[in-house]
C-alpha cells in the first residue's frame, strides 16, 4: 500500500511539473492622448503628465481636467501651448465665481 501511495504522489508532481499556469491577460494599453483622456479624471496622474510633456496641443485640456493638481497646472502654465492661457483663465474665473 506504501509504494501506491508513493507512486501516487510522484505522478501527481511529474505531471504538476508539465503544467504552466496559464498566461495573465496583458495589461490594457494606454489611454491614447485625446482630449476625452486629458480631460477624464480617471486618467492616472503619470498619464496626465505623460500628456502635458509630450502633447502640447492636449494642455488647455489637462487645465479642465479636475484630477489636474497644482504641480501639474504650475507645469503647463509654464509651458504654454495652444489654448493654455485661455483655459486658465476660465479656470481662474471660475474659481473667482464659483462662491457666488
Amino acid at each position: 500500500m506504501k509504494a501506491s501511495a508513493d507512486e501516487d504522489s510522484s505522478t501527481q508532481q511529474r505531471q504538476g511539473r508539465g503544467r504552466e499556469a496559464p498566461p495573465s491577460a496583458p495589461p490594457a494599453p494606454p489611454p491614447q492622448p485625446t482630449p476625452i483622456h486629458a480631460c477624464d479624471p480617471r486618467t492616472p496622474q503619470s498619464t496626465l503628465w505623460e500628456f502635458a510633456r509630450s502633447h502640447p496641443e492636449l494642455r488647455r485640456w489637462l487645465v479642465a481636467n479636475p484630477a489636474s493638481d497644482a504641480e501639474l497646472l504650475e507645469y503647463i502654465a509654464q509651458s504654454g501651448g495652444p489654448g493654455v492661457a485661455h483655459a486658465l483663465d476660465i479656470l481662474l474665473e471660475s474659481i473667482e465665481h464659483g462662491d457666488d
